[in-house]
């Protein structure tokens, strides 16, 4: 369910928003074009939005300012807090829960959105997970995300190479860590929940994925 990184989260809560703002060296290709990815998260998405692993609220920051509304669902008390404390998303539903376990939701909703959040999810996870949004969805309904992912696992040992060699560690040590996707795995996972996706590349190491259900349940 991805709540083994809370503790990280914790601790990273206060920084959050400096390191994607380009302010941290070592995540500074992690987080290139980021405001671009959320605005295009934000511009593809239709009106009733949850959005997963909200963070500091910035998504959730670009769906409103593009009139969408939304729930967001973050596991980390402390993200939650910061983000409450954004003077627009005060009227914003902000509930603990994350991408696999989350309340039920009273209001129809027709797309499903998280930015940098996915990786945190085990595969077997992913998929129970994607099969909950199929579930949730409309035929039409969409599933958008942004998250760092690779090509393949031998794209993805080149990066962590690339980042030991540049003395990055702590980058090195964190796509060792967390369960960050293969682009075809991806792809395979909502073929199956009956899922018609598109991938776009937005910097080095991340993707934006466009999930359109194209299937009801059988």
């Amino acid at each position: 369910m991805g709540r083994e990184f809370i503790p990280i989260f914790k601790e990273w809560a206060h920084t959050y928003d400096a390191t994607v703002g380009g302010e941290d060296p070592e995540y500074q290709e992690v987080f290139d074009h980021y405001a671009e990815l959320l605005a295009e998260i934000a511009e593809k998405s239709a009106d009733f939005v949850v959005e997963f692993g909200s963070g500091t609220g910035n998504l959730t920051l670009a769906l409103v300012e593009q009139g969408k509304q939304v729930i967001a669902v973050e596991p980390s008390e402390d993200m939650r807090e910061i983000a409450q404390r954004k003077p627009a998303l005060t009227n914003v539903t902000i509930i603990d829960g994350d991408m696999e376990v989350f309340p039920m939701f009273s209001e129809p909703i027709d797309t499903i959105v998280s930015s940098y959040v996915f990786h945190h999810l085990t595969e077997s996870e992913k998929q129970r997970s994607i099969a909950k949004y199929a579930a949730l969805l409309p035929v039409g309904g969409k599933v958008i995300f942004g998250d760092t992912m690779f090509l393949s696992s031998d794209h993805k040992d080149a990066m962590v190479n690339e980042a030991i060699n540049q003395g990055y560690l702590r980058l090195s040590a964190d796509l060792k860590r967390e369960y960050y996707p293969l682009v075809p795995d991806i792809e395979r996972y909502f073929r199956q929940h009956g899922f018609r996706i598109r991938f776009k590349q937005i910097n080095a190491f991340v993707w934006l994925i466009e999930a359109i259900k194209v299937k009801g349940a059988s």
